[in-house]
């Protein structure tokens, strides 16, 4: 034996598989906090479009959260995040405070 451990992940995977379904429920309310101030109806033409971008930004991020959770459940030992899922998360995340910013003003 060369000394070389094997990794055991234990519960990591599920915890993260959790924290994935958290903040996508998170992300699920700030969408749906956004098509209610368009059901106010005093919603300007540039508001209007930030809860129309702020709806694709939200489909983009349960992309990518479905894709993480999937690579997490399908192996015992998963991988790391990859870098372009982590911008994407990242950008969604970003872009999703700009529009809400963008809803207000």
């Amino acid at each position: 034996m060369s000394g070389v451990r094997e990794r055991d992940p234990g519960l990591q995977p599920e915890r993260t598989r959790l924290a994935w379904r958290r903040t996508t429920l998170a992300f699920t309310v700030a969408a749906v906090l956004a098509a209610r101030q368009v059901a106010g109806g005093n919603l300007s033409t540039a508001g209007f479009v930030a809860v129309a971008c702020s709806a694709l930004v939200w489909l983009c991020f349960l992309r990518v959260a479905h894709l993480r959770v999937h690579a997490l459940e399908a192996r015992p030992d998963p991988q790391m995040l990859p870098e372009r899922a982590a911008l994407a998360a990242v950008a969604c995340t970003i872009a999703l405070a700009g529009f809400a910013v963008a809803m207000i003003v």
